[in-house]
């Protein structure tokens, strides 16, 4: 289900007050035998007012930036992780991985180091394999990360069959030079440069805990 706007309403409200307001002041000009000097004078401030409300609403459009819509992921919610890791990686994993699906727009996670997913958890798509992609591919090879802000204008979206179906975006976050942190949203264009700066210490952090294991 999408995720309601909050200020929609209020950004339409304007438009909606000053549109009633016009049409109030046509009936009753049309209803009035006879018309006064003042009732003129204060025709004319009422239909101002409701042409400035009206323009305030239009602006409000163009000024106020609509809340992405956020859907509700394909898949069924979980938690897994590789049993051959040590405790202390475990413990970092999964530290990490709340941290991320309780504090930003992430809604689904996969951990990929040394060719292999070693934590899956949120919403999880039926497939668990991940063969690297042509994306993937260029973030591990040039350890640099890629956000994918709206995954389904993309065509190399195909190589994410390991995240839901309906993934809106997507953060590839290389940990070191062994592996990424694949991250989706359930929302297109939603994360925000300090989360992406975030996301970017919390692998750093990873990679050096996996590096000393």
């Amino acid at each position: 289900m999408a995720k309601t706007d909050s200020n929609l309403v209020l950004r339409r409200l304007p438009i909606v007050v000053g549109g009633l307001g016009a049409i109030l002041l046509l009936i009753n000009r049309l209803l009035t035998p006879e018309l006064m000097p003042s009732q003129a004078r204060g025709d004319a401030l009422g239909v101002i007012l409701s042409a400035v409300l009206i323009l305030t609403g239009l602006l409000w459009q163009q000024v106020q930036p609509r809340l992405p819509e956020a859907v509700e992921l394909v898949g069924e919610e979980g938690f897994e992780l590789d049993q051959n890791l040590s405790d202390a990686v475990k413990t970092e994993l999964a530290w990490a991985t709340h941290l991320l699906l309780t504090n930003t727009v992430t809604r689904t996670i996969v951990v990929f180091v040394d060719g292999k997913v070693l934590l899956r958890r949120g919403i999880l798509a039926a497939k668990s394999e991940v063969k690297p992609g042509a994306i993937l591919t260029r973030v591990l090879e040039k350890q640099k990360p890629v956000y994918l802000v709206d995954l389904k204008v993309y065509p190399g979206r195909i190589e994410f069959d390991y995240l839901p179906e309906n993934t809106q975006g997507v953060i590839c976050q290389p940990i070191g030079n062994r592996g990424a942190l694949i991250l989706g949203a359930n929302a297109p264009r939603s994360y925000t440069k300090q989360d992406e700066n975030w996301i970017a210490g919390i692998a750093d952090k990873l990679a050096v805990t996996l590096t000393e294991q």
